[in-house]
């Protein structure tokens, strides 16, 4: 049996990635546009909320960790309200302001409770202040027990490699929520949370179990790491570790949004981990987690209380 109790230490997370802005207006859609086919939204409410890294740092946190997030937006309004809304949930804000670019942001236009539409507005940040974020890395990384990576693909993670040697060296947990079809930059990391798209991208397609256990364990030996988890959304998660395969089968009773569904897993496997639960204990939280938080409308964040009751 798992040990399902809640945590007695709140570890420091330190959270490094892609930052967004996750913004939501909600309306009424009750015509067709005249000038093409498409709803008209009559937009009532508007909502902001912290996505990418972001949303890692804001679920860590409503789980009782102490929360600091490294990361790059832009010198702009945007900015802004991220600073803003980090400041508000008391997560320790390390943010790059770089004025070369504007911050990411995925605004989401919703009617009658579904998504109709996401704009992305994004661009890599700069060299420089990439050069200025490895330095405040590692100037940080002392001070923080668990280190989460959350790479969105967006390009605050060129210097991936450095930071978990970096983290290595000095002893740190390393999760990282993987992007791309090249793994390799992640070599050394202690666990990699890949979803099945992300693990098909790299290990190509599996016909059964025994081929998914045998690529997903060459994978886990050639990037010497301690862990993959592999999250299957309707079908659980599965744990390869050097010694055993652990599959725990999902939780979710109804499944209304998966954005940020991946954000939720991993902050709740860095935060009990580094509140001293075991590996099997930590994935099977943080599997009841992401059954929460994908009957939650958009990016969403789930409490101590719905977790542990």
């Amino acid at each position: 049996m798992n040990d399902m109790t809640p945590p007695q230490k709140n570890p420091r997370l330190l959270v490094v990635g892609d930052v967004m802005l996750d913004r939501y207006w909600f309306g009424e859609v009750s015509r067709i546009s005249p000038e093409a086919p498409v709803p008209v939204v009559r937009v009532e409410r508007r909502e902001e909320r912290l996505g990418g890294a972001a949303n890692v740092a804001r679920n860590a946190v409503a789980l009782g960790a102490q929360a600091g997030l490294l990361g790059v937006v832009g010198t702009d309004e945007a900015g802004d309200v991220v600073q803003n809304l980090l400041t508000d949930l008391r997560i320790d804000s390390f943010l790059n302001r770089d004025a070369a670019i504007s911050t990411i942001i995925k605004l989401r236009v919703i009617g009658r409770q579904q998504q109709l539409l996401r704009i992305d507005f994004e661009a890599p940040p700069s060299e420089s202040v990439l050069r200025d974020k490895l330095t405040q890395f590692n100037a940080l990384l002392p001070q923080y027990d668990v280190i989460v990576l959350s790479d969105y693909a967006k390009g605050s993670l060129v210097n991936v490699t450095h930071m978990i040697e970096a983290g290595k060296r000095l002893g740190k947990y390393i999760l990282v929520d993987p992007k791309g079809e090249d793994f390799t930059r992640y070599k050394g990391a202690s666990i990699l949370t890949p979803n099945k798209s992300e693990m098909r991208h790299v290990v190509g397609s599996w016909k059964d179990e025994e081929t998914l256990t045998t690529k997903a364990q060459n994978l886990r030996r050639s990037l010497d790491l301690e862990a993959l988890l592999l999250t299957r959304s309707e079908e659980g998660m599965t744990l390869y570790t050097e010694a055993d395969v652990l599959h725990i089968p999902t939780v979710a009773r109804e499944v209304f949004d998966v954005s940020g569904a991946g954000d939720t897993v991993i902050a709740t496997l860095a935060t009990m981990l580094g509140a001293g639960k075991s590996l099997p204990d930590a994935v099977a939280i943080a599997n009841r987690a992401g059954g929460i938080v994908v009957g939650k409308l958009g990016t969403a964040t789930v409490t101590r209380e719905e977790l542990f009751g």
